[in-house]
């Protein structure tokens, strides 16, 4: 196998979910944040859907290696075609839970008795339901019916769905469904990766088999790579584990795009190609405007909006294009409906504002600087007329003084002359000279 002739300690790009392969894309960033926040509210529904190979059940292995097992209970479910009184027992059977007879009532029985225990000993119970889409819509029911399980106003079971994108349509149309749709507290639909995280995902999936940089790879490749697979993990899992494949049979240690032609040559021979290829475009934008009504009008709990904006937040990798009014009209377009930040349009729409990101911040700091260099002129021209200003005033408030100073001698010596003249005034009129020439 190639494994052994690159140096690997592993098969790096195997199709089952493994938790210590995950990669944090942009998409699965913004789930993660969903399925955090769901999970802090403890009660109710989280839902997360996406495609094939999306890595919806990766996510999941990864948040719960970091549970606690001391302080929460998961069971994971990946269901077939069950009706409402199978899932109650398949349920029982995910908690490890022997149940008395085949009726639904004692099954019912031992998980609230389960349930009660693991409250009062300081445990939530989580459960997993893997490919819901294949629930039936009493199964769905008798679901909800397991939320309804209390101690006291504490919630006892939280459930976690997930499932293709048909899920989501069966969630937000069936009319039987309502009373399901109103304990949904958080949703998120995994999309494809980027363009620019394919190149990052394939080196982390190598790095963690001990990659040392043998084969390495032609830059070219990894847009091509995303092109063919349509941004897919499991779908770029297969093809890359392909090239590796013909590059240790060719001896090669550097992979280009003629290769990976070839590659895609030799799978479409064998159709598996037609497998892995992404969904024509014109089928995907033609759902979007019907997704988009659905959820406009779909009764699903809503999201507090500081939690909506912190998870917007997160999912922006650049938030220097929030800068630009461009940027800004687009996500506001995006933040339209708040509740379909998850959908390929506001992706499409949150995108189409990073795009020109680059190009918006170097005429944003051009425009910075020059509105910078502007203000410190006019603050200089300002603090020279101040000072100019102080000056004349100082010389005037000095003039005043030397005036006050002068007035004020003045005054002094005419107060003093007439002291002077009534003193005089006074001795002579008491010396009787006065008194004898009014006589």
């Amino acid at each position: 196998m190639f494994d052994d002739f690159y140096g690997l300690d592993a098969r790096p790009f195997q199709l089952t979910p493994d938790p210590a392969f995950y990669f944090e894309s942009s998409t699965h960033r913004k789930a993660l944040s969903y399925l955090g926040y769901g999970l802090a509210q403890g009660e109710g529904f989280v839902v997360i859907t996406g495609e094939v190979g999306a890595g919806k059940s990766t996510l999941v292995a990864y948040l719960m290696a970091t549970i606690d097992p001391a302080r929460m209970t998961a069971a994971n479910v990946v269901t077939s075609a069950l009706d409402g009184e199978e899932i109650v027992h398949v349920v029982a059977q995910s908690f490890g839970l022997p149940v008395m007879g085949h009726d639904k009532a004692s099954a019912l029985g031992t998980l609230e008795a389960f349930f009660h225990d693991e409250a009062r000993a300081g445990r939530r119970c989580l459960l997993i339901v893997d490919e819901a889409q294949n629930l039936s819509v009493s199964a769905l029911e008798e679901l909800r019916m397991l939320s309804n399980f209390q101690l006291g106003s504490h919630p006892l079971l939280q459930t976690l769905l997930l499932g293709q994108p048909e899920f989501r349509e069966t969630l937000l149309e069936s009319n039987q469904l309502e009373q399901l749709r109103q304990r949904v507290i958080a949703t998120h639909h995994l999309g494809p990766m980027h363009v620019r995280e394919v190149q990052p995902y394939v080196e982390h999936r190598l790095g963690c088999v001990g990659w040392k940089g043998n084969p390495s790879f032609d830059p070219a490749l990894f847009p091509a790579i995303h092109e063919a697979t349509g941004g897919i993990p499991r779908r770029i899992n297969q093809i890359v584990n392909r090239l590796l494949l013909l590059g240790a049979v060719d001896r090669r240690e550097h992979l280009d795009a003629a290769m990976l032609e070839q590659v895609l040559d030799e799978m479409n021979d064998d159709g598996a190609l037609a497998v892995v290829t992404k969904v024509a475009e014109p089928e995907v934008a033609a759902a979007q405007p019907e997704e988009a009504a659905a959820f406009a009008s779909a009764p699903v709990q809503a999201i507090d909006t500081s939690v909506v904006m912190a998870l917007i937040e997160s999912a922006l990798a650049d938030r220097e294009a929030l800068d630009t009014e461009g940027a800004i009209a687009l996500i506001e377009a995006a933040l339209a409906h708040r509740d379909m930040l998850d959908t390929a349009g506001a992706n499409a729409l949150i995108e189409a504002a990073m795009a020109g990101r680059d190009t918006q911040i170097g005429e944003l700091h051009s425009a910075i600087a020059q509105l910078t260099a502007a203000a410190e002129e006019r603050e200089a021209s300002a603090r020279q007329a101040q000072g100019e200003q102080f000056g004349a005033l100082e010389q005037q408030l000095a003039d005043a003084i030397a005036r006050s100073d002068k007035l004020e001698a003045r005054l002094g010596e005419t107060e003093r002359t007439l002291r002077h003249t009534l003193t005089m005034l006074i001795e002579w009129i008491e010396s009787g000279d006065g008194q004898r020439n009014v006589a």
